[in-house]
């Protein structure tokens, strides 16, 4: 089954049609789209476009990006709002949360503190994580060796094989999304056939990171068919094994994928619940 592990359905670009990209989707053949907050701004939006779609689940936490505005208020937030929402099961992880050492001139010592402190609720609560690992694979590792989360995505892994084994070895998949359609992104092409099928999971990151061949348009959750059959090309499989692995990936590190929610929120003619993984 395809599963869209990482999507910011919430964000701007979809406002004048959100529901009809869900529709989309659905039609295409998505099972599920995971929508992770990026900060306390965000965290009952998502959770809202869960209840409002039933193939919807939402993740919370502080993106790195957003950690230049937020305090340690925002903090107490998360571990509240997970608190409230441990038993909602369309909630399935923290996320999206992590490092970020591309961008200029933030500030990675508070990168570094939200980080931990996230996988500390994490931990609390024993759920999985989803991250943003940019230019910042060894810097994440250390404090996963120390704090070890469950498991988790590494989403839009773009590291060296060595880290890749790594994160695997902890528990952690790696995210494969639009960068890798292209020919001249070599390393992540190489990274896509390098380790047995159960090591990855699939993603858009729509409305960011477009195939090539919607390059610097919208991307959308209605992309995961070609972005699966892209891979598939890459590990030379078929596109139901790649299908069959990838969301039996994101099942067994997102164990509450398996949940069906409660009945309350809408549902089109073609979303039906997530089977549990085999």
């Amino acid at each position: 089954m395809l599963i869209d592990t990482h999507c910011h359905l919430d964000a701007a670009e979809f406002e004048s049609d959100r529901d009809d990209v869900v529709d989309a989707a659905l039609a295409s053949g998505v099972a599920c789209i995971v929508v992770p907050a990026v900060g306390a701004f965000n965290f009952a939006t998502v959770a809202a476009l869960a209840v409002r779609h039933r193939c919807v689940r939402y993740a919370l936490g502080i993106h790195p990006l957003h950690v230049e505005q937020a305090d340690d208020a925002e903090l107490i937030a998360l571990r509240e709002a997970v608190g409230r929402s441990i038993d909602d099961p369309r909630l399935v992880g923290i996320g999206e949360i992590g490092l970020d050492h591309f961008v200029p001139g933030l500030d990675r010592t508070k990168q570094e503190r939200f980080f931990v402190e996230q996988l500390r609720i994490a931990r609390d609560f024993d759920l999985p994580v989803i991250m943003h690992v940019r230019r910042a694979q060894d810097s994440v590792l250390k404090h996963l060796r120390r704090l070890r989360p469950r498991s988790g995505i590494a989403h839009a892994f773009n590291g060296s094989i060595q880290q890749a084994s790594t994160f695997i070895d902890l528990g952690i998949v790696l995210g494969f999304g639009g960068a890798m359609t292209f020919t001249r992104a070599l390393q992540i092409r190489r990274l896509a056939a390098a380790f047995p099928s159960n090591a990855y999971v699939l993603e858009t990151d729509a409305p960011d990171i477009a195939p090539s061949w919607i390059d610097h348009q919208r991307n959308a959750p209605q992309q995961m068919p070609a972005i699966a059959q892209v891979f598939a090309g890459l590990r030379r499989e078929s596109i139901e094994a790649v299908r069959a692995a990838t969301g039996a990936n994101a099942i067994r590190v997102l164990p509450r994928l398996a949940s069906t929610p409660p009945a309350a929120g809408s549902q089109t003619a073609t979303d039906t619940p997530i089977p549990p993984a085999r």
